[in-house]
């Protein structure tokens, strides 16, 4: 049995591989409701995600706390990942997509406004846990749902909703920063999340009754959620972990780096993390045209090595301006990692799109609550600049991941085709 609306699940052919949805073209975006709640899912996500960057150091201040026990935030954050990466499948399959998406709504204004309204270190990590858990279930949702619905057009359709979310993520640290600035503190401009979430809600109830990317039940018990993944999926699922952690490690703690680095004021280090989201940006909108013409393995690669290469720009030199534009450059790499990492997933396991979303989804929770914090714990020991180190040794397995990938042989890789042409060995959908 397929997952939801995921065509024959064959995987042979891009028109009825994996997410194969009603009125999805072979390598095509298409623009209705399930795609404008998709993208303002992860927006919504997005604008608490990249403003929590921000606010982290400012809470550390407020409460007087270590960087240990400032990166427990980030895990319990991530931790709300686990929780709902375990409860993906089985949550999927009783209250479907639909459902998902108001009750991890609903989370993320829950937790927001816990944190804003709770000041004890304790409550506000347990805050950033519930935060976790609703955002996790939305992009668990969303992502899935974009892939079943585009087909072969999967990878740009979710590189370009990722664009759309670094976009308004992109806003997150400058209002956190401008907040501060006006005497406002930071909570202001993170409770704009309630908004954006009922946007959200109103977008979903548009969607038609019926929908199969949205209301489809999830798969049997073997494509849905148990057994092993095949061998191709396993290394890309460790390569999107690897990624992920390189995400997190650099919106959670370049706004210290910033600071610690040059000694810019609170104000301007947490606004300087925008142009990290700036860099995602400007990059997935790039992406997500080039995702249809050109090959998946070798943007990634190539997205990889020019994460390096910003990485080198912003830990050598002590110029304000010169640091913000290497974390520029950091961002224009991460922006394809997770997009093109996560559509060449989905696409390796045909027909298993939610047992894939809930492998993922654990992975991450590991990576984005690990890395932070063993970041911050090194930063403790020694300095937020000598734990950035940490960021090459990630970019350096993640392409380690991938090379597997490319060295499995051409029996797994030769379908890597582009869109619409699955025998070309060019594009991102392994058959």
């Amino acid at each position: 049995m397929t997952s939801p609306a995921s065509g024959s699940g064959s995987g042979t052919d891009v028109g009825t591989g994996p997410g194969a949805g009603a009125g999805a073209g072979a390598a095509g975006i298409v623009r209705d409701h399930v795609t404008a709640a998709g993208y303002v899912v992860l927006g919504t996500w997005a604008w608490f995600l990249y403003g929590f960057g921000a606010i982290l150091p400012l809470l550390r201040a407020e409460e007087g706390i270590s960087h240990s026990v400032l990166g427990l935030h980030s895990l319990a954050l991530a931790s709300g990942g686990l929780v709902s990466g375990i409860l993906a499948v089985p949550l999927i399959r009783r209250v479907r997509r639909r459902g998902c998406f108001a009750i991890g709504a609903g989370l993320v204004c829950a937790g927001v406004g816990l944190l804003s309204a709770l000041h004890a270190p304790a409550l506000t990590i347990l805050a950033a846990g519930v935060t976790g858990i609703g955002g996790s279930m939305l992009v668990n949702t969303a992502v899935p749902a974009l892939s079943d619905h585009h087909g072969g057009g999967g990878a740009a359709a979710i590189s370009e909703g990722n664009a759309f979310a670094a976009g308004i993520g992109l806003l997150a640290p400058t209002a956190v920063g401008a907040s501060v600035g006006l005497g406002w503190s930071w909570r202001p401009a993170a409770l704009l999340v309630v908004p954006l979430a009922a946007a959200l809600l109103l977008l979903v109830r548009r969607i038609p009754l019926g929908t199969p990317a949205v209301d489809g039940a999830a798969g049997d018990r073997t494509a849905a959620g148990d057994g092993a993944l095949p061998a191709l999926a396993r290394i890309l699922l460790l390569m999107v972990v690897l990624c992920v952690g390189i995400e997190f490690c650099c919106t959670a703690w370049s706004a210290d780096l910033l600071r610690q680095r040059t000694g810019v004021s609170q104000g301007v280090a947490s606004g300087g993390v925008t142009a990290v989201v700036a860099g995602m940006a400007v990059g997935r909108l790039i992406v997500g045209r080039l995702a249809l013409r050109h090959s998946s393995r070798r943007l990634l690669l190539g997205a990889l090595a020019l994460t390096a290469v910003g990485w080198v720009i912003t830990w050598v030199p002590t110029q304000p301006v010169v640091v913000i534009a290497g974390l520029a450059v950091i961002g224009l790499g991460i922006a394809a990692h997770y997009p093109l990492g996560a559509a060449l997933l989905y696409a390796a396991a045909p027909g298993q799109a939610d047992r894939v979303t809930g492998r993922m989804s654990l992975g991450i929770a590991v990576a984005a609550g690990g890395a932070p914090f063993a970041l911050g714990a090194v930063a403790d020991a020694t300095s937020t600049h000598t734990a950035f180190l940490a960021v090459p040794l990630l970019v350096a397995a993640a392409s380690a991941a991938l090379a597997g990938v490319i060295m499995t042989g051409r029996s797994a890789t030769a379908a890597l085709g582009r869109p619409g042409n699955p025998d070309s060995g060019s594009g991102p959908v392994p058959g």
